[in-house]
């Protein structure tokens, strides 16, 4: 039987795994509720003093490693890390290939508002495509390249440039579902990766008799050995753990102080949230739908929630509003991976879960998601909370017919 949260609207089935204390309440709202309870004051300081052991004794070398994309939470990140722990910065960056106007916009504005060195990681384009070809047939997952290689780039250059302090922004497993405590200060590292953004699938994986991966593909996906790791002594940490992570209130932040740019999403009311990307928030978030029950929407909702931004029924009203919306882009990715719409339509559909997509007709389903099951009490409709909390401080049309930017280095005032 699936079980709701009694406080936001996450169920029993999440990927990432929940649980519920004798209230009903799941693990992700009664950690986020160490938010209120600790001294972030006192955790800010812990924070420097763990710093303090990695900055570098000549001014000229960096201190440590910032991951940065034009969305996320990488303004934020680096305003902490630059202007709060006054830090030296190297900044990375994976390129996804899927990239919006919006996300290289952002990540040019970056750099020069920081005022900090970046170093791109472009993987030859033929061996993504082969990749993502595999991934999404054999694993479901359009997603695994971008993954794999946003969470092994950051590491190679720590090793490579002798830089031992990687900085992460926010931890997916304690925002989300209560994975560890604040105070536990879990890391990023080797295991994490493996279990939780590659859900057990690691290069070596995708190797099979009947597809056309090679070695040479796969080499930048993989992670570095435990000796390199231990000869520099490499260490991820997450910013959440020490500072009071909102991002609805970090992004209003960063677009006043820095000019960050949101966009309106087909499928979120959120403006921030992977701006940078055709896919996430489209083909991306259906296969997250088709296969969990649940898209994107939902973990938004649910943070509002916590925050005490939205209630449980608004937010169960935004779910059904924004789950439905038409998939975009489908053309341009199939296009991109050079296989019929026909194809990638047999694909989508062979993902289905069953427990959540009753087919009665070919190609014909029945709508069983999460947001079908739940029962919320109704309350008065908040319909400013869009309007409020979600500035769409720059609008552009992705509609009009574009091609996805493979690399942009600049972008026009």
């Amino acid at each position: 039987m699936i079980k709701f949260c009694k406080r936001c609207l996450y169920s029993s089935e999440h990927p990432l795994g929940i649980t519920f204390n004798e209230e009903g309440i799941c693990s992700g709202c009664t950690i986020h509720d160490e938010k209120d309870q600790l001294n972030w004051i006192d955790r800010f300081k812990r924070l420097k003093k763990i710093i303090n052991t990695y900055r570098s004794k000549k001014r000229s070398n960096y201190d440590c490693i910032v991951p940065v994309t034009g969305a996320g939470d990488s303004y934020y990140v680096m305003h902490i890390v630059k202007n709060k722990l006054k830090l030296n910065p190297l900044m990375v960056s994976y390129n996804k290939y899927f990239n919006t106007p919006i996300g290289i916009n952002n990540l040019a504005n970056l750099r020069m508002k920081f005022d900090a060195d970046i170093i791109f990681k472009n993987v030859n384009l033929n061996s993504v495509k082969k990749i993502t070809r595999h991934t999404l047939l054999e694993h479901k997952n359009m997603y695994w390249h971008i993954l794999a290689g946003s969470t092994v780039f950051p590491v190679e250059v720590a090793i490579n440039y002798k830089i031992p302090l990687i900085i992460w922004g926010a931890h997916q497993g304690v925002e989300q579902v209560g994975m560890y405590s604040h105070l536990h200060e879990p890391e990023m590292t080797r295991r994490y990766r493996h279990d939780h953004h590659l859900f057990n699938t690691e290069p070596e994986n995708l190797y099979k008799l009947d597809n056309n991966l090679r070695e040479e593909d796969l080499i930048n996906y993989k992670y570095p050995d435990d000796k390199n790791l231990n000869s520099i002594g490499v260490r991820g940490i997450y910013l959440s753990n020490f500072i009071r992570w909102d991002p609805t209130a970090q992004h209003l932040e960063m677009i006043k102080k820095y000019n960050f740019k949101s966009a309106k999403l087909q499928r979120t009311f959120d403006t921030y949230d992977h701006v940078d990307c055709y896919n996430y928030m489209n083909i991306h978030d259906h296969l997250k739908l088709l296969k969990h029950g649940y898209s994107k929407v939902t973990d938004h909702v649910c943070r509002e929630i916590r925050h005490k931004r939205i209630s449980r029924y608004n937010g169960s009203l935004l779910v059904k509003k924004y789950q439905k919306q038409k998939i975009k882009y489908l053309d341009l990715f199939s296009k991109w991976l050079s296989i019929s719409k026909h194809s990638l339509d047999f694909v989508l559909n062979r993902s289905r879960n069953k427990k959540y997509w009753k087919e009665y007709d070919i190609n014909k389903f029945k709508d069983n998601t999460l947001i079908k099951k739940i029962s919320v009490k109704k309350e008065k409709i908040f319909n400013n909370f869009e309007r409020k909390y979600f500035k769409r401080k720059y609008k552009i049309n992705l509609d009009k017919k574009e091609d996805y930017i493979i690399f942009g280095k600049g972008y026009k005032n």
